[in-house]
């Protein structure tokens, strides 16, 4: 069950963050209104957030922590569609369409959102023209980001290619402005076959072949892109 936060209320205005986040770099007006419909949750580690085919009536902006969006087929069978990160905002499509969640989203590590009605949100997309810039930008890095997982999971012709694009993606959506390419891997290596199309046992078998060949490092839950250029070559 989600809880409210008890801590600090982070402010949106306040962010050190905001200006490199898609749907957080507004005016200090929007800002404020943003802060005012929003309502904080800080979710513990495995939390479930929302369920597919549940109504979707809440979007959730991430500010801190990491979550698996994923699928369930008839079978029983989970596909992990893509990580969302601080800035992602969650349920947007299916709150804009009237519709239902397309898919379930879980914290990975503890993570703190903001959850906004749909309601609320309908109504500061309406008044705030900005909004709906942000709002239509957030819609096409979606949009490319699933062209870009088909792309992967299609055209790579061997499982080694696709885990190395799945690090080198995880890490530029990481990066943004870091003086390096690092970033926390929350994901066992179980979920990472399911998001590369392979087995756990590859997965495991290729992160112990990168590390050894110094394309990449691992320091407890983070990993660093040493060689990007030579893991790219991978992934072509």
């Amino acid at each position: 069950m989600l809880s409210v936060s008890c801590g600090i209320v982070q402010s949106c205005a306040s962010c050190s963050q905001r200006h490199q986040r898609i749907f957080c770099n507004f005016s200090e007006e929007t800002l404020e209104r943003l802060d005012a419909i929003s309502m904080q949750l800080a979710l513990p580690s495995r939390a479930v957030v929302f369920k597919e085919g549940q109504t979707a009536d809440a979007v959730f902006l991430v500010c801190e922590g990491q979550l698996k969006l994923y699928t369930i087929s008839r079978e029983g069978r989970v596909m992990i569609v893509r990580l969302a990160l601080p800035g992602s905002l969650l349920g947007l499509s299916a709150v804009l369409n009237g519709s239902e969640y397309e898919v379930s989203a879980e914290t990975l590590m503890p993570s703190v959102l903001k959850r906004i009605t749909r309601q609320d949100f309908m109504n500061f997309l309406h008044t705030y023209p900005e909004v709906g810039r942000r709002t239509s930008e957030v819609l096409a890095k979606e949009y490319r980001d699933i062209f870009q997982d088909a792309r992967r999971l299609a055209l790579s012709g061997s499982a080694s290619g696709r885990v190395a694009r799945l690090l080198l993606d995880w890490s530029a959506e990481a990066e943004k402005g870091r003086p390096e390419l690092r970033f926390t891997m929350s994901l066992t290596h179980e979920e990472m076959a399911n998001m590369a199309g392979t087995s756990r046992e590859t997965v495991t078998r290729l992160l112990n072949r990168y590390e050894r060949g110094k394309l990449i490092a691992r320091e407890g839950s983070s990993i660093v892109i040493l060689n990007p250029d030579r893991l790219d070559s991978f992934a072509e």
